[in-house]
């Protein structure tokens, strides 16, 4: 059922522009217009106050369904920080250590070996095992199918690890812990199935499973009721079509292909229902990616991420544990950190989320101390503390090289006016 979406405050209320943030609608209209993306939603809240939000293009363009207020979307890699978030309630418990190694909660990782450059296998270091905190901050010596950098990925690909949505969480993690390491533990920065093993942890550590998990610690405490592994059947028309390029989960699917897509203009609506299902929550449940939400519920989730609080003063993580995910984990060896060839100068990694380390190397508007994440369909989202701006975006356009979050962003910070 549709939470009803926060009332709107008056952005001069808390030091915004209300005729400047007009300015965000034209901003991603153009995307709409050159027919590549169907439609979004925005939304945007200062102090815990929503200021923003609008609905432009459609929910799917062939039936002519406009984006509305309660469009569910496929989160996909913005699945990873509600799973950390969630993760680290247990660490509030006393529940582990971030030093602690993986093997503790899952042994059959103790035997995973690390593939040597010249094709041998070598043990883990018994001194730096992988560790929980390597899952969350991606370097665990994991990797991802459609990643090429190491040979590692043919096995992935194989195995079919991350596109086969009939395995459960436990035999995809099961299946992982059997492939070689591409690199040893906390030597470098890798986008990485790990926090699908950090959700693994979550199962483990608690008795529960993931699903029933994250609706006890967060989607019923903040009210994200739209928020899950699956969408009731009632509700699959408010679901948003897919389009942009191939399904990146899809059999077989690498970078190489991808940018060869992107370079034919292989452009079109998508249908990844068999890779990331709407009607098997209780199988697919995964920690990188799999949830479905809209984007009232995720703003409830970013806001959180500035407070540790639900919109009714629940307490759901404490200040320091928000501090401690949000700072930088990275050695400055590994910096700056490179997904997809593509580097992040002037950000850090935490525990599931990029930071803010250096404005001026980023080269967007912002705060030292920002930290969010996106989605592989262009989703995306950020908290800047020091302004106390959250900002999200949501749209269906799987692995778009153009920028519309960041020009979202440059338009929200031209409307601060304190």
């Amino acid at each position: 059922m549709a939470q009803v979406e926060p009332r709107l405050t008056s952005p001069d209320s808390v030091g915004m522009s209300a005729d400047r943030l007009e300015l965000i609608a034209p901003a991603l209209q153009k995307y709409v217009d050159q027919g590549g993306y169907a439609g979004f939603t925005t939304l945007v809240s200062r102090r815990g106050r929503l200021v923003h939000s609008e609905c432009l293009g459609w929910q799917d363009r062939e039936a002519g369904v406009p984006v509305a207020e309660d469009t569910i979307y496929r989160l996909y890699s913005m699945t990873k920080p509600i799973i950390c978030t969630a993760l680290m309630t247990l660490f509030e418990e006393g529940k582990f250590q971030l030093v602690d190694p993986v093997a503790k909660w899952i042994p059959a990782f103790a035997a995973t070996k690390i593939a040597g450059p010249d094709g041998t296998l070598e043990d883990q270091s018994l001194l730096r095992p992988m560790q929980v905190r390597d899952l969350m901050s991606h370097t665990s010596g994991l990797t991802y199918d459609f990643l090429e950098d190491f040979p590692v990925a043919e096995q992935y690909r194989q195995k079919r690890i991350g596109n086969d949505p009939t395995r459960t969480l436990e035999q995809f993690v099961d299946e992982v812990a059997t492939l070689p390491l591409a690199f040893a533990p906390g030597t470098r920065w890798h986008y990485s199935v790990g926090i699908d093993v950090a959700a693994r942890l979550i199962e483990v550590i608690s008795g529960q499973k993931l699903g029933e998990f994250l609706s006890e610690r967060l989607f019923g405490p903040l009210g994200m009721t739209d928020t899950g592994f699956g969408v009731p059947e009632s509700e699959r028309g408010r679901l948003a079509a897919m389009y942009g390029l191939p399904d990146i989960v899809g059999q077989d699917m690498t970078f190489t292909k991808l940018a060869i897509a992107f370079a034919t203009g292989d452009l079109g609506r998508r249908d990844v229902d068999a890779t990331y299902p709407s009607d098997t929550p209780d199988v697919f449940q995964r920690g990188g990616h799999g949830l479905f939400g809209t984007g009232p519920d995720y703003l409830r989730f970013a806001n959180m991420l500035l407070t540790g609080k639900a919109e009714d003063g629940t307490r759901i993580l404490g200040r320091k544990t928000l501090e401690l995910m949000h700072t930088n984990h990275l050695a400055p060896t590994l910096l700056p950190y490179t997904l997809g060839g593509v580097a992040a100068p002037g950000y850090g990694f935490g525990l599931g989320s990029r930071v803010a380390m250096d404005i001026g190397q980023t080269a967007l508007a912002g705060s030292v101390g920002e930290f969010g994440w996106s989605g592989a369909a262009k989703t995306y989202f950020w908290v800047d503390p020091v302004e106390e701006i959250v900002g999200v975006l949501m749209t269906q356009h799987m692995v778009g090289f153009d920028l519309p979050e960041a020009d979202f962003r440059a338009v929200v910070y031209q409307a601060i006016e304190d």
